[in-house]
């Protein structure tokens, strides 16, 4: 087999590394920058680089870390694993995707233990499971945007094998995989990508330190590294859509962006598989271009997450109003109705958190509202609190149940995090395995700085590095047979056989959607085609004038249906949809 890798910074020569023998490797002459070599392999075959008689480093490309990102990469044969499904592909449009992190799912924290439970979320309701990242880091357990081999599985989590098993699994239940990449840094431990070629560039700074070379001198190659790995996760895994983490920190100004030559080629390769793939963009920048098609001069991107209508939500819900909350709090019923009808709250408002205007309007008479994610806890809203204390921990089961009603009615794409279906009372706390020990210390006093900052005693915020933290975030299923929690997952399964069988719930046309709210009493409705949707958040019964009778189609608490004077009366904390006019 031909082995090659791009080592620009290789000035003597490349050796190849192969079950325990060494040949050098000879310089590509049509690719500057490569160096080659043939000899024979199979799957599971150890191999490495070591430049200028340096070290033995893994192959930046490696599809398989077996012993951690320090260690030698093996071969991976993708045409030797037997497919058991045949699967023509889930779109983006009448979706519902599900969140979950495969080392905190299960308690055995793995692939093949959470495709034991796939049947559960098929049976739910849900479209497409939303993998977090995969790729391997140091250690057991973490979050892992930590990733330092962009085209491999975690070994803990089962490797290679594990995820097509999984993915395998699961399309032969129905249900399309999302798979979350991290192309804006690599973690702290187990990166040698620098080793090899420019990979990174001080032009940039991130929160993370230099930035992944974009648009500096050696760029072409780093972007078709990521590339390569974005669609190999597609091609080789038969992963239906990416998540693409925090695409605002990318620093890329180039003509021709990173994001749309990706948007680009993930539609060709969709083409060339006879199957619809897709791209969501994790984006902070609350502007449409990112999902404008390309033709229109956009990214071409096909959704991405709508934190505003996360935010508004969760000020209606909770009262808080720290942080980014701030300006969502002055009236949370209205941000909420804004984020119904206009999508993003910050579309050209002045952020008091930014300390500038932020944001740009859509244009809800062409966009369609499939394109953007709602959601009510998400592992970023979860796990960067203090406790990762979920919404179950502070609210009460009818606001949980108007949470859902409003996310699952929305005109969005909308998103649970796994437990979220029954209020799991797990906490999902920030953890991590470090094995640099100066690495782990930093982790944990900066952890316990931040929240410092904000009134938390250092001994109150959980070590990220104690398997107690891990353990702790662990789903509970024992929970799904106790009060109230049987209830809330009867009362999601309920609202996504709705979304099944009610076309006005899967309508994109988001200029239709019309609002009414009362910040006082607490309630807000909205109209989608012949359906209306009321909740009530306040401890009073609402008198919502909505005109009309209708009938129930699902109901959480006490709701009169209007009589002759149109009153809908909507007893506290309880939520509504009715159907017909």
């Amino acid at each position: 087999m031909l082995f090659e890798v791009w080592a620009p910074r290789a000035e003597e020569g490349v050796t190849l590394w192969l079950g325990g023998a060494e040949r050098p490797m000879e310089r590509d002459q049509g690719r500057a920058g490569w160096w080659i070599a043939e000899a024979e392999a199979g799957d599971g075959d150890r191999y490495g680089f070591a430049l200028d008689g340096g070290p033995l480093r893994p192959d930046p490309r490696s599809r398989r870390q077996p012993d951690g990102p320090d260690a030698p990469s093996a071969v991976v044969d993708h045409d030797a694993y037997a497919w058991r499904h045949e699967w023509a592909g889930r779109g983006l449009k009448g979706a519902v995707l599900y969140e979950l992190h495969i080392g905190t799912f299960t308690r055995e924290g793995t692939l093949d233990a959470a495709a034991a439970h796939l049947g559960e979320l098929a049976d739910l309701g849900v479209t497409h499971v939303e993998l977090m990242p995969l790729c391997p880091f140091p250690g057991v357990h973490g979050w892992g945007y930590d990733g330092v081999d962009l085209w491999a599985v975690h070994e803990p989590y089962g490797g290679p094998e594990a995820l097509k098993r999984f993915v395998d699994t699961a399309h032969g239940l129905g249900l399309g995989v999302v798979l979350d990449v991290v192309h804006n840094h690599l973690g702290p431990s187990g990166n040698h990508l620098p080793a090899f070629g420019p990979y990174f560039t001080d032009t940039h700074h991130t929160p993370w330190g230099s930035a992944v070379n974009l648009d500096a001198p050696g760029s072409d190659e780093v972007r078709a590294f990521l590339l390569g790995s974005a669609l190999a996760w597609l091609r080789d895994y038969r992963i239906d859509g990416l998540r693409l983490d925090a695409v605002h920190a990318l620093a890329d100004t180039r003509a021709l962006s990173f994001l749309e030559e990706l948007s680009a080629a993930v539609d060709t390769l969709a083409a060339d598989l006879g199957r619809p793939l897709f791209l969501i963009a994790e984006s902070d920048r609350c502007d449409p271009r990112t999902t404008t098609p390309r033709a229109e001069g956009g990214l071409g991107l096909h959704a991405q997450w709508n934190d505003d209508f996360h935010h508004a939500l969760h000020t209606a819900l909770t009262g808080e109003s720290q942080g980014y909350y701030a300006d969502f709090a002055r009236a949370p019923m209205a941000a909420l109705a804004k984020t119904l009808t206009q999508v993003f709250f910050h579309d050209g408002t002045f952020s008091t958190f930014r300390g500038r205007t932020h944001g740009r309007p859509v244009d809800v008479t062409t966009t369609p509202g499939h394109r953007f994610l709602g959601y009510a806890q998400t592992h970023d809203q979860i796990g960067n609190r203090a406790l990762g204390d979920r919404l179950s921990a502070s609210l009460s089961p009818g606001l949980l149940a108007c949470a859902a009603a409003l996310v699952l009615t929305s005109p969005f794409t909308p998103m649970l995090f796994m437990g979220e279906e029954w209020g799991a009372g797990t906490p999902w706390m920030y953890f991590t395995d470090h094995t640099d020990p100066e690495l782990a210390e930093a982790v944990r006093a900066g952890r316990r700085r931040e929240f410092a900052e904000h009134g938390w005693a250092e001994e109150d915020v959980p070590d990220p590095q104690s398997p107690a933290t891990r353990e702790r975030s662990c789903l509970d299923r024992s929970e799904r047979a106790r009060e109230p929690h049987a209830a809330l997952l009867v009362w999601h399964r309920e609202l996504l056989a709705l979304r099944r069988t009610l076309p006005d719930l899967t309508d994109p046309d988001l200029a239709s959607v019309k609002v009414a709210y009362d910040e006082q009493g607490r309630w807000l409705a909205y109209r989608r085609g012949d359906l209306r949707v009321a909740v009530n958040l306040g401890r009073q019964t609402a008198e919502i004038p909505l005109g009309g009778a209708g009938r129930v189609a699902a109901a959480w608490g006490r709701a009169e249906v209007p009589g002759s004077d149109g009153v809908l009366r909507l007893g506290p904390e309880s939520c509504v949809v009715l159907a017909g006019s």
